[in-house]
Parts: structure tokens; sequence; C-alpha cells
């Protein structure tokens, strides 16, 4: 064992002169005063000059001197071998060998080496220096053994009681008496506990403060700054860091810690059982949320689609803490913006980048999972999961009517607050979503209806650039009642009627499309110069085009009651369109 992985439980060198055997033969510091903090792991008495082969490191020698080499070469060969394995210091008894001190040459490789250099100027049997010194280890050794063990009894029992995150952090500030900081991997600080200190100075600069904590390894301590860091997860995914400060004062573990020393064993165990009642807390709030999720769309599923009896639906749904009976339900949606690329407009990017079959599900859990976040801190009961590739649904259970707009108010505000804390939902392009909401009703048999609502209001909302809260059904207008009515063969027939032509031209060309050139022309009220400039093309060439569409249209796009025709085809066609 080297000196480098003694334990820092072991007394050091500076703590067994202090003992009172050792006081007793009068000591004095001859050299090497750099390595009084070395800890020492056993006491060794020796008195032949080879002793170093047969020891392993951090021991602390002690001898009279009788069998030490007489020559100079001899002695320093002698230091030179005890610092090569690592010794934590040697102590020489006065008056057998040496009388007034020892030879000015030991001393001075001893200097050279940093290895402490004690003289005994007063005889001292070494029986009682090792047994006190013996005596110190075995009762530092079995104070961290306690302390070991209520460790392991303290995070066992956090973890079987799903201690959530703040909890766990605290019992570790409070075994340790260190401050304690759990982040995720983009170094935000998730929970802290100061233990006793000025939490503002501990939190602040955190991110650029962290991100200098580099430790090498899963666990490992960063002397530099002082922490003791260890990652936090499971099942080969990382999500986040443990810290605990280590500043290296004397109140734990025996005897005195000193700046820069490590932190006693214990806490490397503390830290790594924090780090386990962690991750499993995780998982199993994750693996309970998952099946809670389940349930909950099993249910949301019957209501929509008739599946189950309602009365089943409300007995499941009150087994799991929602009670829809004799409540005011509120159908809610909840989707993400997306312009479609078939409309002749702009796809967008970020969407387009997700379109992979791994990045659809995972970005519709990530928006359950902020759905199921804000109706928690909005304190809302409700049935919610995903009810479709693209949608959320919830069905808010609310006291009374007079409670509908607060709570879709205070639901919607909710979300986005968790949206801006998450950083997946961070960026344009990505962090736009819809909230839709039907029509409020007062029986479990109704609220297929309020669902529908929702999700219709949601799908025609996605083309309305109005930034609101929570759209509901008046806000969507005349799109909203093509939405309704879009699987009607009639309207169909009257798409057709308007568009056919030009659908069909655009279907022949399909790199020289021409229904965004219209769409952007009835969308600026028929104002040329404004359509050409949205479009991005000088006014001759948005000129040329709209006279094309005239012709394929065999259509006058100076009359305002032709342009009104075609506008309301154009808002069928995407309420047709919408999947």
């Amino acid at each position: 064992m080297t000196e480098g992985s003694v334990s820092p439980v072991f007394p050091t060198v500076r703590e067994v002169l202090a003992l009172d055997p050792v006081r007793h033969g009068a000591p004095r510091l001859v050299a090497g005063d750099a390595g009084l903090d070395r800890p020492v792991r056993w006491v060794h008495v020796a008195e032949v000059p080879d002793i170093a082969s047969l020891l392993g490191g951090g021991e602390l020698v002690l001898t009279t001197g009788i069998g030490l080499p007489a020559d100079d070469a001899g002695l320093r060969a002698f230091i030179a071998d005890l610092a090569g394995v690592g010794v934590s210091g040697l102590v020489v008894e006065l008056g057998r060998r040496y009388g007034t001190g020892v030879p000015r040459v030991m001393a001075v490789a001893a200097e050279r080496r940093g290895l402490p250099l004690v003289e005994l100027r007063r005889a001292t049997p070494f029986v009682r220096i090792t047994e006190a010194v013996h005596a110190l280890i075995v009762d530092a050794q079995l104070h961290e053994l306690r302390a070991t063990e209520e460790i392991h009894q303290r995070f066992t029992e956090l973890s079987v009681d799903g201690a959530d995150p703040a909890e766990v952090v605290r019992q570790a500030a409070e075994l340790s008496g260190c401050p304690v900081v759990l982040e995720n991997l983009s170094r935000q600080v998730l929970a802290y506990d100061p233990a006793g200190e000025n939490a503002d100075l501990l939190l602040d600069g955190w991110e650029q403060h962290s991100r200098r904590i580099r430790p090498t390894g899963r666990t490992a301590y960063d002397v530099d700054s002082g922490w003791l860091v260890t990652t936090v997860g499971a099942r080969g995914q990382d999500w986040g860091r443990l810290l605990l400060r280590w500043p290296g004062r004397g109140d734990l573990g025996a005897g005195t810690a000193h700046p820069g020393s490590a932190p006693p064993t214990r806490l490397t165990i503390l830290v790594e059982r924090a780090a386990s009642a962690l991750a499993l807390g995780r998982l199993i709030r994750r693996d309970a949320e998952g099946l809670e999720r389940q349930l909950h769309r099993t249910l949301l599923t019957a209501l929509l689609d008739h599946s189950r009896p309602v009365d089943e639906v409300a007995l499941r749904a009150r087994a799991l803490g929602v009670t829809l009976q004799r409540r005011h339900l509120v159908g809610v949606v909840v989707r993400q913006r997306r312009d479609d690329p078939a409309d002749g407009g702009p796809a967008d990017a970020a969407w387009s980048a997700m379109d992979s079959p791994q990045a659809g599900p995972a970005r519709l859990r990530d928006l359950a999972e902020a759905v199921g976040h804000a109706l928690r801190e909005a304190k809302l009961t409700a049935l919610t999961s995903a009810i479709d590739d693209q949608a959320v649904g919830a069905l808010l259970a609310l006291p009374d009517a007079a409670a509908e707009d607060a709570a879709l108010a205070a639901f919607a505000a909710a979300l986005r607050r968790v949206r801006l804390n998450t950083p997946a939902w961070r960026g344009p392009g990505v962090d736009e979503v819809i909230i839709a909401a039907g029509s409020g009703v007062d029986s479990l048999r109704e609220a297929r209806r309020s669902l529908i609502e929702a999700r219709q209001v949601a799908d025609t909302a996605r083309w309305d650039r109005r930034d609101l809260p929570v759209f509901r059904l008046p806000h969507v207008g005349l799109a909203g009642l093509l939405h309704l009515l879009r699987d009607e063969p009639r309207v169909q027939t009257f798409v057709e009627r308007q568009l056919g032509a030009l659908l069909a031209h655009d279907a022949r060309h399909p790199r020289d499309p021409l229904l965004g050139t219209l769409r952007a022309y009835l969308d600026q009220g028929r104002n040329k110069s404004a359509a050409a400039a949205a479009v991005h093309l000088s006014r001759p060439a948005f000129y040329e085009r709209l006279a094309r569409i005239g012709h394929i249209l065999d259509a006058d796009l100076d009359s305002v009651d032709t342009c009104l025709s075609l506008h309301v085809a154009l808002l069928a066609l995407d309420a047709i369109r919408v999947p």
C-alpha cells in the first residue's frame, strides 16, 4: 500500500506526536515538517538497516538506531529506502546509539525527502507508543464502521420510502455536516442543502463553478475545488451529479483534517449511497408514472371510443385518485404547432429534423410529461395521456363551472413555466404548443364531446398565429366550422371544384407550386405588394404567378366574391389535410 492509498481515518504523524506516551519521551522534530499530516497506518519497531523491504507504506518506524549504518552513505540510503516505500515517519530514541542528537546527514536526507524525523530525548517504552497508536487506529476504524452502517441504514430507508431528491440531499448534508448539491448534466441545480452555510454564496455562479470541477472516474475528490463528486444514474443512463464540499476541516472522522487532505472514506460511501438512492427513486417514480399514464390512456381512450361503460371508467378513475362523478369536466388537448409542408407553405425545420421514427414518440413522451407536471403544479385533478401520435389529452375534473376559466389559465401558465425550465423545450421552432379546451360538461357521459371538441379546436388552431393561452371553439371561427365538417362529402366536392385544377398543376410541377402564392395573396387581403413581400418575390414575378393562377382556375382574382370562395376552399383544404 502506498502513501496515497492510506485511508484518512488513520491518525497523522502530528496527532501521534501529541499522544501522552510519545510526549513522555520529549519528542523533537528534527526534519520533514512538511510530512506531519501523513496518515499512520501502523507502528513498526525496527533495529536493522534493511527494514524497508518488509514494509508496505504508511508505517511509523520506531528505532533506537543501534543497527543503523555508521557511514554517511549508509544513512542516506536508509532514509531513501524508507521514503521510497512511503513510510509516514521515523522516530529515533536517543541514548543507546546517538547521545545528544541524530547525525546531521540523517536530518538533511530526511528533510530533502520530506520524511518526518523525530528524536525522543527521554527513554520511552516503545510498546506504550505502539499500544496508544494502534488503539487510536482501531477506535477510528470502529467510528468509521458505525458511521458507514448508519449511512447504509439511512439511505436504505429513504429508498424504500421513495423519498424525493430534496429529502435525500438533506439527509446527506445532515449525515456529513457538509454542503451537498444535486445538479443535472447541464449543471443546473436540482436540489441542495447548504448545511448551515450561506446558500447564496454556495450557489452564486454555480454553473461556471461546477464546470471547473472535473474529477476523473464516477466518484472522485477534486482537490483544487474541495468537492467530492459522484455521478448519478442507472441502467447506463446518467442524468446528474451529486457534489459534497469537503473543506478539509477537522470535525469528521478521527483526528483533525487539514486543507488539501482527502475526505474520509465514509463520505465517499455516503455520496455513493445517496446517488444510488436518487437513481433508484427516479426509476421507481418513472416506472410508477409510466404505469399510471398507461391506465390514464386506457380510460381516456375508453371515453373517446365508447369501449367501456361510463360507470366502469368512473370507478377505475376514482381508484387512481381522479373523481369524475359530480364534477364539472373540461376536455383539454395540447399539441405542438406544426406547419404542414403539403399546403405550399414552409415546413417547420425543427419538426422536419424530428420526423425520424425515434424522435416522434420521444417528443410525445416529453410533451406528456410536461402536461403532467403542469397539472400537478396547477393543483388540478385530471386524467391525462397521449391520445394520438401528436397530441396529449386531459380531462379536467373541477368542483363547478365557475372554476373553469381560472383552472385553464392556471394550467396554461404552469405549462409555460415547465417548458421554459426544461432544456428540451427551448430554442426556435420547438417551443410552440397549442392548448385547446372543449366546452365544459357536467356529466361523464358528455365528456367525450368535450374531448373531441378540444381535439378539433387544437387541430384547427395550428394555422392560427395568435398567441392565445387557451384556444376555445369561438376562437377558431370559420376554420373551426370547416374542421367540424371536414368529412362532409359536399365540403370535399366544394374544395375540388374551387382548387382542383391548381392542385393538379402543383402535382405535375412539384418544383413550381402555386398554391402558396394564392394563399399569401388571400391571407394579405388581396394586397399584392404585401403578398409579394410575404413570399419573398419581386412584384413583377408575383404578378406573373398570380396571372397564371387565374388562368389555371379560370377565375377573376380581382373579384371579391371569387376570392372569398377560394379562401373558404383553402381553409376547408387545411381542415381536410389535418392528420
